[in-house]
């Protein structure tokens, strides 16, 4: 089964880049063969949130939910089953400091 796995951070929260590398981690899923693909990702000022309102295109700079935590990358990854994925989630180094959401794909 394939799972996203969302990478969110508070940028207010400071951490060392040692803390914040995602290398080892990333190293290690992708010799188990469980990392199909990921990616960082630009900050949330950089966002561009689009919708549909009434009929009308609405585009806004930003991301869509005023919140702490942003979404700061993804990571694409296969396991047997959600415990695996939630092993594999646990281990990114971003778990120690902010949220990891394991989010399962519709697969038909």
């Amino acid at each position: 089964m394939k799972y996203m796995l969302l990478i969110c951070v508070d940028e207010s929260v400071e951490v060392t880049a040692e803390e914040a590398s995602p290398e080892a981690w990333v190293k290690e899923v992708d010799s188990g063969g469980v990392r199909l693909s990921g990616s960082r990702l630009r900050p949330a000022q950089d966002a561009t949130t689009v919708r549909m309102q009434d009929g009308e295109l609405v585009v806004s700079d930003g991301p869509f939910a005023e919140t702490k935590e942003q979404i700061a990358g993804y990571d694409l990854i296969e396991c047997d089953n959600l415990d695996e994925a939630i092993a594999v989630a646990s281990r990114h180094p971003v778990a120690r400091f902010g949220t990891v959401e394991v989010r399962p794909l519709w697969e038909e």
